[in-house]
């Protein structure tokens, strides 16, 4: 049996693990796309403004669910490790990225210009769950350009070893379900529908900020 019944439903599970920003100065923030529809749960239950951050992940050429890294705006991340052992060069890299990148320019174009600041804020930072914490580790380093007083990733289920590194930008961590053997994130889920970029636009445009 599944953690969740859908994302929706993660969201509010998280937002009891994070009842003590609620009536706080904090902001939530989607990593999108998948992140959002849990975010946009969580902003719901505690009432707080949600806004998004875009993030690509670097896929591993016929294995693209395995990460060779992320992308965010102004961000890369790559894992050397798992490169060297995909076999994948420097110049098949850059096509991937060159890809991902424009993918990446649209998912910004989704996010509306007047969100919520963050600058001096709490940042509640939300995906739908980690597999290898690069697409989070991506999202965190691009949302502190924005200065805000802290980080805190938070994600309904995660691997139960994994942990930010100190490169993540994540000043709090919390996971409501660790998972000993966690082999894909969408197995913990009954719907894993991949969430599509009207589904961010209609999340985004219709909260508060």
């Amino acid at each position: 049996m599944a953690l969740f019944a859908d994302r929706a439903d993660a969201g509010r599970d998280l937002a009891v693990h994070l009842d003590g920003w609620r009536d706080t100065d904090a902001v939530v923030v989607g990593i999108a796309r998948g992140g959002v529809i849990v975010a946009a749960a969580v902003a719901a239950e505690l009432e707080l403004p949600l806004t998004a951050v875009a993030v690509r992940k670097l896929g591993m050429p016929g294995h693209e669910e395995v990460a060779l890294g992320a992308i965010a705006e102004g961000v890369r991340i790559v894992d050397e490790r798992i490169l060297r052992r995909a076999g994948v060069d420097n110049a098949e890299l850059a096509q991937i990225e060159k890809r991902e990148r424009a993918v990446l320019a649209r998912r910004q174009a989704l996010i509306p210009a007047a969100t919520p600041a963050l600058q001096g804020r709490s940042v509640l930072l939300i995906d739908d769950g980690i597999a290898t914490g690069a697409t989070a580790r991506a999202a965190a380093r691009g949302i502190r350009v924005s200065k805000p007083a802290t980080v805190i990733l938070a994600v309904p289920v995660a691997p139960a070893d994994w942990h930010p590194d100190e490169t993540a930008a994540v000043d709090q961590y919390i996971c409501a379900h660790p998972v000993d053997q966690l082999w894909a994130v969408g197995a913990s889920y009954d719907d894993f529908t991949q969430t599509t970029d009207d589904d961010i636009a209609r999340l985004l445009g219709t909260t508060g900020s």
